[in-house]
């Protein structure tokens, strides 16, 4: 049996419905499902939403595109699909405010190399952006031509060999030395001393520390399969993420103390809920309870980001092999050596030393400033 409409045509083959319609001058068909699983309407309505694709195909295909017009009808609504909600929001901001302010009225097709460059140089020029700000937009530019030419609407990408410009400043990555991490932990409460060794000795997010329940603690690792982000419990970050963090001795003892002194243990119960027994708030316990403290010992710079980064650090500087850490971490290899871990200038004095001595034929040992020996 077979039926035409102007929204295209079904016809029953073997068992199943074939949706057919016209394209280019061309018939098309696309099986639809199984008769015994779909409707005659239902079948109708997905002809007709393929034929509906189509057109709005041609007619974009037809169309002068401007740059903002194409980033909100087109870009942001596909690449939404894939981001988290942590980087749909940072980045949907970075590049409306920084990119179709600018550029929305501008067709796709008008733009030169030469203008994107310069753009991005008036950014750390003019705004004062900082490196990393300016190299995502650099990234972003290049995504959006790269989507123009897949959809067809421009032959070949401005924004493919623009550089991020050489004075963009960069953020300091600083990372804690072994007294400054003691004395961090001197100062801070139970709750707030634990949040933190989570973060600087198991190399924790803050969202996944906050998202921890009970259940995810054993006797020798916490499992890693969610986290908190601005209130809403989400999967981790990437599938590095997803984890098994191990935990040192004398930091499950402070677990277990805290564990005796928490009201409610159950396996889906917070293990650092609020008054309402929801997880508690990173910025609440970061601004009221950790950062005053902190700061009163000249700490108040080392954050959630510092302390991971320390962890990396000190554990390079340990020696341990670095895919160890970044599995620890959450993280590739790469992240984890080139972003993460720092090389401060104390911890690199006895490498050169040893290679002075050793070029002069005198076997020794020095220590690194964290009491690491090196032969």
């Amino acid at each position: 049996m077979r039926q035409r409409h102007q929204t295209g045509g079904i016809r029953k083959q073997r068992g199943r419905w074939l949706g057919m319609w016209w394209a280019d001058g061309k018939r098309k068909s696309r099986v639809l499902g199984f008769v015994k699983d779909m409707t005659k309407s239902k079948a109708r309505e997905e002809v007709a939403k393929i034929v509906a694709e189509e057109n709005a195909k041609r007619q974009d295909a037809g169309r002068v595109w401007h740059f903002g017009d194409f980033v909100e009808q087109v870009f942001f609504p596909y690449y939404s699909r894939k981001w988290k909600a942590s980087t749909r929001g940072s980045t949907m901001n970075r590049i409306s405010i920084h990119l179709v302010a600018d550029l929305k009225d501008r067709k796709l097709a008008g733009f030169k190399r030469d203008e994107l460059q310069d753009l991005l140089n008036q950014k750390v020029e003019e705004e004062g952006l900082s490196f990393s700000t300016v190299d995502h937009l650099r990234w972003d530019l290049k995504q959006v031509f790269d989507m123009a030419i897949s959809d067809g609407h421009i032959e070949r990408n401005p924004a493919q060999l623009l550089f991020t410009p050489r004075d963009a400043p960069r953020a300091e990555r600083r990372v804690m030395t072994i007294e400054e991490v003691r004395t961090c932990f001197s100062v801070l409460a139970q709750r707030e001393r634990l949040v933190v060794k989570l973060a600087i000795l198991a190399g924790m997010r803050p969202g996944e520390i906050f998202a921890l329940t009970w259940g995810r603690l054993t006797t020798t690792y916490v499992d890693i399969r969610q986290r908190i982000y601005r209130g809403v419990i989400d999967s981790p970050k990437t599938s590095f993420s997803v984890r098994q963090a191990a935990l040192p001795e004398g930091l499950l003892r402070e677990i277990e103390a805290w564990r005796a002194a928490s009201p409610v243990i159950k396996d889906n119960a917070w293990v650092f809920p609020s008054e309402r027994m929801t997880p508690m708030s990173k910025d609440n316990c970061w601004n009221r309870n950790i950062k005053p403290k902190l700061a009163k010992v000249g700490l108040a710079w080392a954050n959630f980001l510092v302390m991971r980064r320390t962890h990396s650090t000190l554990m390079g500087e340990l020696g341990i092999d670095g895919k160890l850490v970044a599995g620890q971490c959450g993280h590739t290899l790469d992240v984890s050596q080139n972003i993460y871990r720092q090389s401060p200038v104390a911890s690199r004095l006895p490498t050169v030393n040893q290679l002075e001595i050793s070029l002069n034929g005198v076997q020794t040992e020095f220590k690194v400033p964290n009491g690491v020996v090196i032969n």
